[in-house]
């Protein structure tokens, strides 16, 4: 399968909403309905630096989603990308559209000036890494996090 990514349109949302879920059931989260309007919102304001690409199969249904963000860094002259969330259907893993949505994300962050692409992954999501070991680099970090 070769799949079609776009930018999603607000008409997507009703497409969006069940693989956005997927994502959340995947890592055993619960993100509010407010934050995901609100997210949604973002997704689609031309003056927010964040956005949603879909992937769509050959029918056009869409059967996966990545968020990217971008950001400055005190690393780097130019912008930073961060791949903040991505999500296939379990029916399409492993046929390329995970990669084939990283690098639609790379495109869009070299197209924006972006000098490097980040993510991270949960350390027990082996199928993604397998992918992610393949395509990418390891930066050694360990991520913390504090509530505030």
């Amino acid at each position: 399968m070769t799949a079609t990514i776009r930018p999603l349109q607000p008409s997507d949302r009703g497409a969006w909403e069940p693989l956005w879920a997927g994502y959340q059931r995947f890592y055993e989260v619960f993100i509010p309905a407010e934050t995901t309007d609100l997210t949604w919102g973002r997704f689609q304001d031309p003056a927010e630096d964040m956005y949603a690409l879909g992937a769509f199969d050959d029918t056009g249904r869409l059967v996966g989603i990545v968020h990217a963000i971008f950001h400055r860094s005190t690393w780097l002259s130019k912008w930073t990308c961060y791949l903040q969330d991505l999500f296939v259907e379990d029916t399409q893993r492993g046929l390329g559209t995970g990669a084939a949505l990283i690098d639609a994300v790379a495109d869009l962050a070299r197209k924006n000036g972006a000098g490097r692409l980040y993510w991270m992954t949960h350390e027990t999501n082996a199928t993604a890494r397998r992918l992610y070991d393949r395509i990418a680099e390891r930066s050694g970090f360990i991520q913390y996090r504090k509530s505030l």
